[in-house]
């Protein structure tokens, strides 16, 4: 995968921080709930009577909404330039991180941090450790898929 570099614009990273904050600010503030993804389609595969209707439109929110906005804005094409089975692993250990630190990027990294979460801040920190170390070694070895 590549990044459409020439495309690429810091106002529209800063307007997409900006959303992903309210959005999550949003979702705790009128709803009292974290915008984990995990958690979210956690709560789906092990439904709570009463607790699901908005996690299902959360999850098909951020499913519909790019295609939405890639019909009325730009949108970049994505290459992705590996195989499946490669793609296949790494979502598998992605899912099995995202279990061993009960959480994901999102609940952590977005809403953890953003409450001052020690454990959100050092589930941050062992992601990046950990992603520093792939880049290093897939590119030291060139396991690319």
């Amino acid at each position: 995968m590549s990044i459409d570099w020439a495309n690429f614009t810091p106002w529209s990273a800063a307007i997409g921080g900006l959303l992903i904050g309210l959005a999550v600010s949003t979702l705790l503030l009128l709803n009292g709930r974290i915008a984990g993804i995990s958690g979210i389609l956690g709560g789906i595969l092990k439904p709570i009577v009463g607790d699901t209707a908005w996690k299902v439109a959360f999850i098909v929110g951020i499913m519909v909404a790019p295609a939405i906005f890639s019909f009325f804005f730009y949108a970049p094409e994505v290459i992705i330039s590996t195989s499946t089975p490669f793609i296949i692993i790494a979502g598998l250990l992605v899912g099995f991180g995202t279990r061993l630190g009960s959480g994901c990027t999102s609940g952590h990294g977005i809403c953890g941090m953003a409450r001052f979460s020690r454990r959100s801040i050092v589930a941050v920190m062992s992601f990046m450790i950990v992603a520093f170390a792939t880049v290093a070694i897939v590119n030291t070895f060139g396991l690319r898929g």
